[in-house]
């Protein structure tokens, strides 16, 4: 619908021309007589675009060969404890860096299933900022370190990830992979829900050092393994065949587009919009990321008062935006600016933004 300007945090936009792609054949596949969700995951029809799609990931991403892509299920949160399970012994203490609500919940996951310990965190300050993180000098009884890239709900995001030791990092990087390029010397696991920036609701991605690999436990059931799934090549049981294909369109999209460091621009191109108008508004809109911990993907901020910020999402859904408002944890409102959210539609924004200041300010 051209008249909706779809905001949302997830499940998000995803690219129009992505959309048309897959309503011309998504729905009789190469001519098949059969939709992509229809087809026999061990058929060579699906495989060519199970693998074509992990081709494209690696690519894209510039993914070393010491990695392997799986394509899982249970959203993220699923991963909370499934990395737990895989590599968290009982002689060791995993250790999480807190950023926000969805690292709280990969603590608290992880917490059920063995010891944990809390390395660094923002939390006595809001989540404002992303915590000072030193992983050369951590202890040898941690397992693993875990971090969130991007916090959609407090709107902050790593600029850089630190630098580590021989401790395995793993990161959650739900809400901004694709949007940026990614340090695989410093990190050994990266996961994410598909529903912001790599596709639809149904797959997960993880991509995984073969070394971490080789340590993960061998005593777990089949289906929570890292390893079963790596041997069969994500194919061990019926992968959520039609959101795999949706992401290998939008790895294709995003090739087309420029790649990575095209999405990169974009997304600090789109963001800045959005905060110069918090900056020039003289306290009328106010942001909650410190400005150097601000997010590229997740722009948070309050007016003055709940009934002007009511107001503003009323006016803000009359005139076609969705999504704007914060999460229900936090209020205030929010902008997610993923990859397939249009320059075009940020601008629009802005210029509410601006109208509504003038006429409230």
């Amino acid at each position: 619908m051209s008249n909706v300007y779809n905001f949302n945090p997830g499940p998000s936009p995803i690219p129009a021309e992505v959309l048309t792609k897959a309503k011309a054949n998504m729905f009789n596949y190469e001519q098949s007589g059969m939709a992509v969700m229809e087809m026999s995951h061990r058929s060579p029809l699906y495989e060519g675009i199970h693998f074509r799609a992990m081709d494209q990931l690696k690519d894209i991403l510039q993914i070393p060969d010491e990695f392997d892509i799986l394509f899982l299920q249970g959203g993220a949160s699923l991963q909370f404890a499934m990395i737990a399970l895989n590599f968290l012994s009982e002689q060791k203490k995993a250790g999480y860096v807190l950023t926000g609500s969805w690292s709280e919940k990969a603590l608290k996951e992880a917490s059920a299933i063995g010891e944990t310990t809390i390395i660094a965190s923002s939390k006595d300050n809001q989540y404002r900022h992303i915590p000072q993180t030193d992983l050369t000098n951590l202890p040898n009884d941690t397992a693993y370190v875990h971090l969130t890239s991007n916090n959609t709900i407090y709107g902050t995001q790593w600029s850089q990830f630190p630098d580590r030791s021989k401790i395995p990092v793993i990161i959650d990087m739900s809400s901004d992979i694709l949007s940026r390029t990614i340090p695989w010397e410093n990190i050994d696991m990266v996961y994410a829900g598909a529903q912001k920036n790599a596709g639809m609701s149904g797959v997960t991605l993880v991509i995984m050092r073969k070394t971490l690999l080789e340590s993960a436990n061998n005593t777990l059931p089949p289906s929570l393994s890292y390893k079963q799934h790596a041997d069969k090549q994500s194919l061990y049981n019926t992968p959520p065949t039609g959101a795999i294909y949706i992401t290998g369109l939008v790895t294709e999209w995003i090739t087309q587009q420029g790649g990575i460091e095209e999405m990169a621009r974009q997304a600090e191109k789109k963001a800045q919009m959005i905060y110069d108008v918090i900056d020039n508004s003289n306290r009328f809109y106010t942001g909650h990321a410190e400005p150097a911990s601000r997010s590229l993907m997740n722009i948070t901020f309050r007016l003055p008062n709940e009934e002007l910020e009511k107001k503003f999402l009323t006016e803000a859904k009359e005139k076609g935006f969705i999504g704007l408002n914060g999460h229900r944890s936090v209020g205030g409102c929010r902008v997610s600016n993923y990859n397939a959210v249009p320059v075009e539609h940020v601008i629009v924004l802005k210029e509410f933004m601006e109208h509504f200041m003038e006429q409230n300010g």
